[in-house]
């Protein structure tokens, strides 16, 4: 077996870029989706997957389709369905497979997520970012918290898997309010709940506005402090942390696709600006495609840019520490080269950051809350 590679999973993300409003938090590859002729993107998918294939003629059954992005509720029904047929020709979606769409709740009000399920997606994540109407202003969201109550009803009715996002550590915020709005989201009964804390980057509207100082990202100690009330609150309603962000009432809610990344297994990027991570030949390839919709649409081929062991090293061990299965070190030796340094863990478990459970580093929250400090403490190269 190899050590990282399609053994650990084999996926497939699709990045619709357009949305109606971009939000003034994100960092993605996303664009306006004004009055867009879409079936020329839907085309261009089409064809770089069918490429795709000839290039992988001996990779499995996909194990997870997820539709990101951007918006990609934006998309037709009769759009993902045409997608999911052709990842059927191409390689063959597995019975158990599980399919994920992302939606903004106003999507999910305004389509029959019935048409959804038609088409073959089998889980939701919603977008509600919060239940506070000044927040979802302050975020730039499109709805307001009665209409992400009614499209979670919506969500639930079809869906029994099924996620919501919520953003938390918003300038200001409080530690009671947080716990009483997250104790609201938790009342609503969703199997899986995505929580992040709000990063301001430079490239997006709220950086500009830091920069400016119109806008005063919370500290640390603010941030850690609601992120340990985060996983108490979650952990007493019964939905426990299994990665850094994600919360999941039992093991068949968690996201299996994200579960892909963390393994370091392989999954195709299909769509303008998406990466993926390949096995050819035996060699580990990052992909990715063209960012702009119209130079995707002309020459859908991927830069393909072939992985160094110090490379898969650096992307494995942050990624498997995320969640709270731990990493392995037998298997961290054999991607990296070298076991961990005996002293580095020892200071992490004597100080609280990691235990040590089956041979696999397992970080506490205090862990987590440092978690790619620690992975640049464990990898042995500059």
């Amino acid at each position: 077996m190899r050590d990282t590679g399609p053994e650990f999973g084999f996926g497939l993300y699709f990045h619709w870029p357009y949305c109606t409003r971009i939000c003034p938090y994100c960092d993605f590859n996303v664009y306006a989706a004004k009055d867009r002729d879409t079936e020329p993107l839907v085309a261009a998918m089409i064809a770089d997957l069918e490429a795709q294939r000839r290039r992988l003629p001996d990779h499995p059954e996909v194990d997870s389709v997820f539709f990101g992005g951007g918006t990609p509720s934006l998309l037709s029904p009769a759009q993902m369905a045409l997608l999911l047929h052709k990842v059927n020709d191409a390689f063959g979606i597995a019975s158990s497979a599980e399919i994920t769409l992302e939606a903004n709740p106003n999507d999910v009000l305004s389509a029959n997520p019935k048409s959804w399920a038609e088409a073959g997606i089998n889980r939701l994540s919603v977008g509600i970012q919060s239940l506070q109407d000044e927040a979802l202003k302050f975020l730039g969201r499109d709805h307001d918290s009665t209409q992400a109550r009614t499209a979670i009803d919506a969500a639930q009715s079809v869906f029994d898997n099924h996620s919501l996002d919520l953003i938390y550590a918003r300038p200001g915020q409080l530690l009671k309010d947080w716990e009483a709005e997250l104790t609201a989201m938790l009342a609503l009964g969703a199997p899986h709940l995505s929580l992040y804390e709000l990063t301001i980057e430079a490239r997006t509207a709220f950086g500009h506005r830091a920069a400016r100082g119109e806008l005063m990202p919370m500290g640390d100690d603010e941030q850690a402090d609601l992120y340990e009330l985060t996983q108490a609150v979650c952990e007493a309603a019964g939905l426990p942390a299994y990665e850094v962000s994600n919360h999941a009432r039992a093991p068949e809610f968690e996201s299996r696709h994200n579960h892909i990344y963390w393994a370091s297994g392989d999954w195709l990027g299909i769509g303008p600006g998406a990466h993926g991570r390949l096995t050819m030949n035996g060699n580990r390839i990052a992909t990715e495609a063209p960012r702009r919709p119209s130079d995707y649409e002309l020459n859908q081929k991927p830069e393909a840019t072939p992985l160094s062991r110090t490379d898969t090293a650096r992307e494995y061990v942050p990624m498997a520490l995320r969640p709270v299965s731990g990493l392995d070190l037998e298997r961290f030796e054999r991607v990296v080269g070298v076991p961990p340094a005996p002293d580095v863990l020892e200071d992490l478990v004597s100080n609280g950051l990691a235990g040590i459970n089956d041979n696999k580093l397992v970080l506490t929250v205090a862990g987590r809350l440092v978690a790619d400090h620690i992975a640049a403490l464990l990898i042995p190269y500059e």
